[in-house]
Parts: C-alpha cells; structure tokens; sequence
C-alpha cells in the first residue's frame, strides 16, 4: 500500500512539474523556470550533503573513538540496555538521522534562492551608507547572503554537536555521573566536542560582527537606523563581543592540550556575561544616562541621515513642495482661470457604476464586469478624456444551472467579449454614464481591436480550445438576434496556450486538475489547446517571481489588442536608514473590497521602485516585461540572473506608453511615507508636531474607515500651465482630532505617448502645504457638512439633508461617489457625486445629484456644471463637462426613469438601458415559469411590455431587436416592431 501511495505521488508530481515546463515554453519564459529550479536543485543538494556528511562525521567519529570498556558505574550500567538496543540498527541510524536532517535544511536553504541570485549578480547603487561608508549595494545584495551562511553554519554546527554529545554519552565517552570530573570525559569525547564548540563559537564571532552592519537598518521609535546610543553603545559592542567569542573560541581549543573544561567552559560564562553587560545593560545606561537628558540635540545628526536616506530609497528626493494659502472665499467667475479644468472633472465614480454597467452592457448573465472599475485616458473626437473602462469578461456562475457541465463549462464557455468604456466626466439625463464603446460587438470611439478575452481577472480555471480545420465552430462567441441558434460561435485561432493533442499531455492535464473528463472526452481532439493559469496578475507573477505586482491591473485597448497592464515593484528591506513600511498595512484603503483589487503583499520594506510595467495580452496570454526604472540596482541583478526576460524601455510603442500611468500601490506608499518625511528639519523631526496622517474615506459607512483611495484626475498644479493626467491625495493632522486639511499630493501620471520615451516630468511629485492656521475643511469635515446641509438647490424643491433622508427613508440605497479634492480657483474644490438605487434584483445605480464645496461653501444641483453656478454665484466661469446633461428632478430611486431630450447619444443610451430591462424582466419571467409562480410571472410580462415600448420609442428606425435574455446559448431571439 505505502509503495502504491508512493507512486501515485511521484506520478503526480511528475505530471505537475511537466506541465509546469509546457506553460513555461509556452508563454516564452522557460528560463524562468529552469534557472529557479536548478538555483533550488544546486541549494538543496548542496546544503543537504553538506549538512548530512558533517553530521554524519561527528556520528561517526564519536562511535569511532568510543572507549572500548565503559566504566563500571550505575549511570553506564543503565545505559548498557540503550547499546544493545541500538548495535543492530546503528548503521541504519546514522545514516538516516543526517539523511533526515540535511533533506530539512536543504528545504531550508532551497527557499533563500532569491537570496544566493540577488548575491551572485550584485550591483552598485553608486551611493554610500552614511556611517560605514560602505556602497549600499553591499548591505541589500551581499549582507543577506552572508547572514544567510552564518545562520546555516550555526544549524550545522549545533545539530553536530547534539549528535556528538548525545553519541559520546550512550557509547561512554561522556559521563554525568560517578568518578572525578576530569575522568568524564575521553580525550577523544574532550577533543571532538571542543572543536565543534570552537567552531560554533567562530561562526557565532562572524555573527556579531555582521550585526554591526544591521544596526543600520533597526527600527527605533522615531527613525529606521543607528542612533546616538546604537553608535556609541551597541556598535562597539559588537566588536568587542565579536572578539570575545574568537577569545573563546581558542580556549575551547586549548583544552586539547589542557586537558580541562575548567578555563573554556569560564570563557564561556564571561561571554555570556558580556554579552549581557555590553549587549544589553550599557546600551540602556547611556540611552537613559546621556540620551534622555539632551536627546534633541543628540539625535539630529541620525534624524538627518534617516531623512535623507528615505527620501532617496522611496523616490522622494525630487519632491515639490509648494506653499499654498488656500482662498476659502467663493466669488463669482472664480474658476475662470481653470476653464481647462473644470471641464474633465470626473464625475463617473468607477467603484459605484459597475452594476449600471452590468446592467446597460452585460447582455447576457454570463457575462461580468468587475466590481471595481478602471479609469485611464483615450483620444475620443481629437481631445483627451479620462474615461471609465471595464472589460467583458465570462462568468460561469451566470450560466443556467441546466447547462452547466464539463463540456459547457471548459469548451463552449471559453471567453469574454471586448470593453466598455464612458465618459468620466459626463452622464445622461437619467443619470446613467455616457458610453463611447458599447454593445456586442464592440461599436465606438476605439475602432477596430481584437475582441476576444480569454485571459482576464475573471477567467474560469482553465478552458480547452481549438479544434481541426474546418470543424465546426464550438464556443461560444457573442449571442446575437435575428439567427435561429441566438448566437455566433468561434475557433480560437491565438497562439497561446499549451497544446494537448496528444495522449500523453492529455494525461498530465488531467492528473493535474483531478478530472478524467479531460483524458475521455470527445471536445477534446488534436488540435486542442489548454489555457490555463489566466489571471493578469497571476501570469506575470509567474514569469517574474522577484516582483511585487500592483494589487489592480487595468485593461488598455492598444494596437488593436487588449491588454492587461500590470505595474511591477523591486523591494528591499535593506537601505540603510531608510523608513520601514508595512506594505500590507499602508496599501490598504476603501477599495480593497472589490473583488478585482489585490494587496500587494505583506511585508516590512525601506526601498521601493516601480521598475517594470508588464502587459497581459487578453486574447492569447502573451506576457511581456519592460524596463520602467532601468537605472534599478534590483531591476539590473535580477534581468542578469533571468537573462533576456525584461525587454527595454525602447520596445513600448507610443500607443502602450499613451495608456501607462503612475501605480496606485508606489503612491499608496510613498503618500504614507510623506506623511511624516515632508518634514525635513531634524528638530521639527524630533517633535512631530507637523506630523500629518492620510485622510479616512468618509463615505465608507463604518465605524473604522479605512484610507480615502488616491484618485486619477485631470489638473493643473500650481505652475502648471495645463492640466495633466494625475494621480491624487489628501493629508489631515496626525493625532488630532482637527480633521481640517493640511496638505494635497499629486504626481505626474501620464507618461505620454511617445515610443520608447515617456514624458520628462512623469513622476514628478508636488506637494501643496497648507498653513498650520488654515480652516480649510478636510474631507471628513465636507462629508459631515453633506449629511447635516439645509442648503438647497434651484434644480430640487428640498434641502440636500432632506434629499438624502427621503431616498433612504423610501427604501432607496444612497451611494455617494469619490470624494475628489481638486485645487483650483486658488482654493481646494470638493467634488461628491451622489447616487441613488431604488429596490429590485434589477435596479441600478443611478447619479442624481453632485456636491460641491469651496472654502466655506457648499452647493448641490443636479449638474456638476449646475452646482459650481451655485457656488460660484451664479457663474463658476466654467464649464463642467456635464454642461449638456440635464438631470431628473424628481427625486427619483434608481429604477430609471427618462429624461429630456439628450440628443442621439441619450438615445442610445435610453436604448440600451431599456434592452437591459427587456432582457432581466424576460429572464424573471422564465425563472417564475419555471417555479409556477404565476404572479410573478404576470409582473414579469407587464415589465416587459413597458420596456419594449421603450425600446421602440428609443429606437431611431422606429423598431429594436431584443436579445435573448441569456437563459440559454440557443434561446430564440425575440424581435419587436413599432406599431
């Protein structure tokens, strides 16, 4: 039976690791894992062997060298039944013991491979550590590795001297009892024991004299690195200590000649002594003694190095810090010099419209929009807007229960189908986004691009596609009216995946994934191909395991594909100096509920660059790596240890580099970073009284809110003369309960689109720093205004407060969008989009009002451009770019009610809001049919009829096909014609 078991997992493990080289082949990054593999090999065998042949060696010497007659004492007599026990299986033993214990840290050295590549391929960051003068590429690359041996060393060692003195004392080598004390030992047993100690205590030497170099990267209350005390206490210290050990060390020699145990194991005790005196207790004297009485003025020199070095090792060193006297006065033709501003002022919330997208642009129920949607910046009509996309993508729990199998779900339901993408800044009269790329298939402002998503954050765990020439197409494209079956079906003609044509990978498939289906089934022939491991996300951790990835790809329609864009980080927890951050903790904010955002990880770090943007090809899985920080220490070490897998910075076309941004994840750090490191004067340092925190996200309803997300906007800086695709933050005073604001971060996001080159000032940080003084409100203080506002509205007959009560006390779900903070007008601008859902498995949200406020005003309507008017007196002296929406009055709950006329665009979007309708209130009336509820059933078809009377009259030929309602991919379609 063991043997069975045995082989089934050597079969499995075969068959997992062989797929793993057909992935890796197929996506073009077999090195990847062959270089990882072999790194791992060479560790594991290496340390192995060398662990079980030292171990073995003191086994081995130990028995050797044993007494040939043991004493005649009651403590060897015991023992006596223990040699008996033992003689028969002793070879077994020893060795298998150090077979045992070399397969362990084995293990253990096999996982540091990142460490040994990092070493191996070391580089020079041209930049020294303050104190050691050492280049800091020695305590990031070579440092680790050295405590890495010494750590594996004292394992060695200590496991070593277990098995000597455990063998020396069952063989009689070492007494505990009875005789004189120097006849307990054999000189053999005295001779073998002190070297090992010797040599532990050697490599405990190397140990404390490394530990010198770590002090520079100890975390303090204040400060990463030495202080006064680590510099004039703890740092000598280790020195002497090191010296004590090597001390040590030649006494436990000596006792090969001394024959005694008396002056070594006194060498001992004094280290230990020392350590406890020197390590422990005079570190704590000075620190209380000098320190305490005058640590302001002691510390400042370390503060100054720990400012300089975070600044450095987090990208900050360029910031821009700009004093801002924020007006808090609304007058009007305020905005008059933002005129270019105030018209791509987003006021589409991508983490609140993704079920009006599913809604107006899921066609069928297996089909999926992310929970939170992207937004990026496309070319529409010559201008540059900032747009809100989101990608089509499969979702098999939408499929009906009566078709989902194993033929279904791997063969037929293979893909998702193109993006859709709106306008940020506008809406349509009923408060629905403006799209420009819609429908299936695609038709907008993108043109022409390869539709198909096959690779995606929603992919199902794997799919097989392809199929012989001229066979008839099996999956599932895109459904379609006005054909018999309801839908168009497809060939995947990409080029990626792993083929399985054969009987052999077949085999290995279905071992891996546990289902013979994959082995028996007739959907599988030898053209057939498996896409497997899909997530963006996934792949790109896959082909480059030395990266953080950002917690939220984006998608980009760029040459003609859809991509995945992934931004990549280089860490280190190594500079000397430099802050140590929590990545787990200072990442996370509001958003990290929706189901397509990541954490990027756990983990302390003190340095950070954005070294690689990568890219997931959605219709074939091609991944590629581009050199984003090509000056990287990291990003250089590691493209040397996995040749040829980066590509540089040249071979991104000027239609990718148009579509790569800032990351949100480097911001989310560095913002936190900035918090307490904008302060750059040691004294002010010491004190923390400019301390700030990084504002809560006051819409979130709960008691514990969590960061306000950073934000892409379009603005002009100060000094900037036009406004620039950025990412945002806001900043309150940290520890206090004054909630007003105190500073605003942007950087440059847009890289530009030039091939090869992205745009100079990308990356550019500015800072604007508000006056202790100031009393403009923070964005806790403007959402409390907003809940509490009697202030009305020339679009409503009701004060906002009122506005907001009435649609929750109706049932309704109030969303309130992102908060944005914009400086214009010489002031900050607060932007809030409010949006309203009524009940019902088929309502959605709905963007009713918009809430701004300017120092200390505060205004509504049902524009943004009519609620500026009103803040700004009657006249912002702007333009929103919602200037031609002309929102509802009537309070209404999300469930859709029509507007005035919007023109063709509103059409098309009244259109296709009132085909979704058709389509849900179909679906509802065959789900009641099926379960005899014949009321429902009622209400269902009146439901229908009233959306397709819609649908006609939105129709601009006087008619309008309905889709089938997705219940099925052979559904008739249903067609319906104006009267």
């Amino acid at each position: 039976m063991l043997v069975l078991v045995a082989l089934l997992a050597l079969i499995g493990w075969g068959a997992t690791l062989w797929t793993e080289f057909l992935w890796y082949d197929s996506v073009g990054f077999r090195t990847v894992l062959t270089t990882r593999l072999l790194t791992q090999a060479g560790l594991w065998v290496g340390a192995a062997v060398l662990t079980a042949a030292v171990i073995w060696s003191g086994l081995w010497l130990a028995w050797r060298h044993r007494p040939v007659y043991a004493p005649s004492t009651p403590e060897q007599a015991a023992l006596d039944r223990y040699r008996t026990a033992l003689d028969p299986v002793r070879r077994l033993v020893f060795v298998a013991v150090p077979i045992l214990l070399g397969a362990f840290t084995g293990t253990a050295a096999a996982s540091q491979w990142q460490t040994v590549l990092l070493f191996l391929n070391r580089q020079p960051f041209g930049t020294e550590d303050p104190h050691f003068g050492l280049d800091v590429g020695f305590f990031v690359f070579s440092l680790p590795f050295w405590q890495m041996l010494v750590s594996f060393a004292t394992l060695v060692l200590g496991l070593t001297l277990v098995g000597a003195l455990l063998t020396h004392y069952i063989y009689g080598g070492l007494q505990l009892q009875g005789g004189p004390r120097s006849s307990r030992t054999t000189t053999a047993a005295r001779v073998h024991i002190a070297a090992i100690i010797a040599a532990l205590l050697l490599v405990r030497a190397g140990g404390y004299w490394l530990e010198r170099y770590t002090l520079s990267m100890s975390q303090h209350a204040r400060i990463t690195g030495m202080t006064y005390t680590d510099v004039h206490a703890v740092l000598p210290t280790r020195g002497i200590l090191a010296a004590a050990a090597l001390l040590c060390a030649a006494f436990f020699l000596a006792t090969i000649w001394t024959r005694t145990w008396r002056l070594p194991l006194v060498s001992l005790a004094g280290l230990l002594v020392v350590a406890l005196l020197l390590g422990g207790i005079y570190p704590s004297l000075v620190q209380s003694l000098r320190v305490r009485p005058s640590e302001a003025q002691l510390e400042v020199p370390y503060i100054d190095r720990a400012i300089d070095s975070t600044l450095a090792a987090y990208g900050l060193e360029d910031l821009e810090k700009i004093d801002y006297n924020a007006e808090t006065e609304a007058e009007p033709g305020q905005l008059r010099s933002d005129a270019d501003t105030v018209p791509g002022i987003r006021i589409v919330d991508p983490q609140v419209v993704s079920p009006t997208f599913r809604q107006l642009q899921g066609v069928r129920n297996y089909y999926q929009f992310a929970d939170a949607l992207d937004v990026d910046s496309y070319e529409v009509d010559g201008e540059m807007v900032d747009t809100v996309i989101a990608v089509r993508e499969l979702n098999l729990d939408g499929v009906p229960a009566g078709q989902r199998n194993w033929v279904n779900d791997h063969t037929v339901y293979t893909h998702g189908f193109g993006v859709v993408a709106a306008y940020g800044n506008q809406r349509t009269p009923e408060g629905e986004p403006r799209f420009f790329e819609s429908n299936i298939p695609p038709v907008g402002a993108l043109g022409d691009y390869e539709p198909r998503i096959y690779f995606g954050e929603h992919s199902p765990l794997y799919s097989i596609v392809g199929a012989p020439e001229g066979a008839t197409p099996r999956e599932l494209d895109y459904p379609v009216s006005g054909q018999e079956t309801g839908e168009v079906n497809n060939t995947y003609a990409g080029d990626g995946g792993v083929p399985i044509g054969n009987l052999a990978r077949r085999l290995a498939y279905a071992i891996k994934y546990r289902q013979v289906e994959i082995l028996l089934s007739d959907s599988v022939n030898e053209e057939s191909v498996i896409l497997d491991h899909r997530g963006p996300r996934e792949r790109v951790e896959r082909v480059a395991p030395w990266l953080r990835l950002d917690g939220n790809p984006y998608p980009a329609v760029v040459d003609g594909q859809v991509l995945w864009i992934v931004d990549g980080y280089t860490v280190s927890s190594r500079y000397p100096y430099s802050q140590m951050e929590e990545l787990g903790e200072v990442t996370v904010d509001s958003l990290q509920q929706a189901d397509n955002i990541r954490s990027i990880g756990q983990g302390r770090v003190n340095y950070i660059r954005n070294s690689v943007k990568a890219t997931v090809d959605a219709f074939d899985g091609t991944v590629n790596l581009y050199a984003w920080d090509e000056e990287d220490p990291l990003l250089k070490a590691w493209s040397q240890a996995f040749d040829e897998t980066v590509r540089p910075m040249s071979d991104i076309s000027g239609d990718l580099m148009g579509h790569l941004r800032y990351p949100e994840d480097l911001f989310k750090v560095q913002r936190e970073v900035l918090s307490r490191y904008h302060v750059v004067d040691a004294g002010s340092f010491f004190t923390g009284q400019d301390f700030w925190a990084v504002s809560e996200d006051p819409t979130v309803e709960q008691e514990t809110k969590p960061d306000i997300p950073p934000y892409y906007l379009s603005i002009a800086m100060p000094e900037q003369d036009s406004p620039t695709f950025s990412l945002t933050t806001t900043y309150i005073p940290a520890g206090s309960q004054r909630q007003n604001l105190t500073g605003y971060l942007a950087v440059d996001a847009d890289a530009g689109s030039d091939g090869s080159t992205r745009r100079e000032d990308y990356g550019q940080l500015r800072m604007l720093v508000l006056p202790r003084d100031t009393t403009v409100r923070g964005p806790g203080q403007f959402q409390n205004e907003v809940n509490s506002s009697n202030d009305g509205s020339e679009a409503f007959d009701v004060t906002l407060s009122q506005f907001l009560n009435l649609n929750r006390q109706q049932g309704s779900q109030v969303k309130l969008g992102n908060l944005l903070t914009l400086p214009v007008g010489d002031g900050l601008l607060y932007v809030e989009p409010v949006y309203v859902q009524s009940q019902g498995g088929s309502s959605y949200p709905l963007q009713r009002v918009v809430v701004v406020a300017f120092g200390n005003d505060l205004a509504w309507s049902d524009t943004l451009d009519g609620a500026l008017d009103e803040l700004f007196g009657g006249d912002s002296g702007a333009t929103a770019g919602d200037a031609g929406s002309e929102g509802s009055t009537d309070g209404g709950t999300g469930e859709g009610s029509t507007g005035g006329d919007g023109g063709q665009g509103a059409s098309e979007d009244a259109l296709a809001r009132a085909v979704a309708d058709i389509q849900q209130a179909y679906a509802d009336g065959q789900a009641a049919l099926a379960d005899g509820d014949w009321d429902a059933y009622g209400k269902a078809q009146d439901r229908l009829q009233e959306a397709i009377q819609r649908a006609v009259e939105a129709s601009p030929t006087g008619s309008v096909s309905v889709p089938d309602s997705g219940e099925g991919s052979t559904d008739d379609a249903s067609q319906t014609s104006a009267p």
